[in-house]
């Protein structure tokens, strides 16, 4: 059995990029957001937030892939992966963090064990 890719596992919840919402997500799985968020995301999972996403807010996930604009801090409990197209205007926290080439990035990262960045 090879190993899974932590972005791709189970069940995902999806908000449409002509979705907006105002308040807190929570989810026990996996979520994709590409439209539009004011209030925090914390999401046991894994969540994908999609080119066409901006979230205005505190975000909590096991692993993150972020190709949208978040203002607030990022906090995975394993990685963070910042693509192209993505900006983040906030701090970080992650045990593992990929920037990719392109992705604008305004704040400061902590690198943090797994304990760590559940708090």
């Amino acid at each position: 059995m090879g190993k899974k890719d932590n972005y791709s596992s189970g069940e995902v919840s999806i908000l449409s990029h002509d979705v907006n919402v105002e308040g807190k997500i929570t989810s026990n799985g996996n979520v994709r957001i590409d439209g539009k968020v004011v209030g925090d995301v914390a999401v046991k999972g894994n969540l994908t937030i999609g080119e066409t996403a901006n979230i205005e807010g505190n975000v909590s996930a096991r692993n993150i892939l972020n190709g949208g604009k978040v203002k607030g801090t990022l906090k995975a409990e394993e990685k963070v992966t910042l693509e192209s197209t993505s900006v983040l205007e906030g701090d970080l926290y992650a045990a593992t963090l990929v920037i990719n080439e392109g992705a604008r990035f305004e704040g400061k990262s902590s690198m943090t064990k797994s304990e760590n960045a559940k708090q």
